[in-house]
């Protein structure tokens, strides 16, 4: 949810009203595992049951194809947007590909692209942009596409439990894609979020600029007991990033060698709330 206010001086200033985070829910003494289940509006993560809180989410999901859709772009087919919301839903934290996209909607790229901005001018949806900079090396430079709430996205994939998450293939994804929600909406308004892939393997989750200049790399890992990836110590060194954690649902702090350092996602949201 987006609010404005007006300043002193007469401008309008935007406040983005965001569901629950991990920290909040963990401070309410909601585990860190229902709050990824059920996801941060407040109205599924306190539901008395798992069917009642995906019954809340199908409700809010219902209702913005068939309220808000139509009142924000009253010429978007509504039942076509949800089924691209659907689609980025099973592909959550890839690559984004239009083309195919708009192949298995039967419609033109450039109209997924604007679909796609409604979604995000929404809140519904993020697109992680690649960084950027002149390595030398060929970079993807196509956005990872993530659905902001795991909640949301589990219902869009009717999944109703933990053990329904556990045993379907997007449990990596919406893993990811929550701890990289509560990690951006964490972090201090001078970092500038972005995700690194080169051609050749690096790859790193979640890249934080500040001043122009890569400085923190996260990579996010569902095991309690994580280990580091290959391409993640290229990445930090072809970027020269020396602040490496690796995100993982455990509650101890400890180190994995070469500078990196394992951390629980509610201590990291507290770092960078102050980095």
């Amino acid at each position: 949810m987006r609010q404005s206010s007006e300043t002193l001086a007469g401008r309008v200033a935007y406040l983005d009203i965001l569901p629950l985070n991990a920290q909040e829910t963990a401070n309410a003494g909601i585990a860190l595992n229902r709050a990824w289940l059920r996801g941060g509006f407040p109205e599924s993560v306190l539901a008395p049951s798992d069917q009642d809180s995906l019954d809340w989410r199908t409700s809010f999901i219902r209702s913005y194809l068939e309220r808000d859709v139509p009142m924000f772009a009253p010429r978007m087919p509504a039942e076509t947007v949800g089924r691209l919301w659907k689609m980025l839903a099973n592909g959550q934290g890839s690559q984004l590909n239009q083309a195919r996209l708009a192949t298995s909607l039967s419609t033109a790229a450039p109209t997924v692209g604007r679909y796609l901005d409604l979604l995000v001018d929404l809140l519904l949806v993020r697109r992680l942009q690649p960084w950027s900079g002149n390595l030398g090396k060929r970079l993807v430079r196509a956005p990872k596409v993530y659905v902001r709430d795991s909640g949301i996205l589990h219902a869009l994939l009717e999944l109703e439990t933990l053990d329904d998450v556990l045993g379907h293939p997007i449990v990596g994804p919406s893993w990811e894609g929550f701890v990289i929600e509560n990690l951006i909406g964490a972090a201090s308004k001078r970092l500038t979020p972005f995700y690194h892939r080169t051609a050749d393997g690096a790859e790193i989750d979640l890249v934080f600029e500040r001043g122009g200049k890569p400085s923190i790399a996260i990579d996010v890992k569902r095991s309690s007991a994580p280990s580091v990836a290959k391409g993640f110590r290229i990445g930090c060194a072809d970027l020269g990033i020396e602040k490496r954690f690796v995100c993982y649902p455990g509650t101890e702090r400890f180190s994995l060698g070469g500078g990196i350092e394992a951390v629980p996602l509610a201590a990291l949201m507290d770092d960078l709330a102050g980095a």
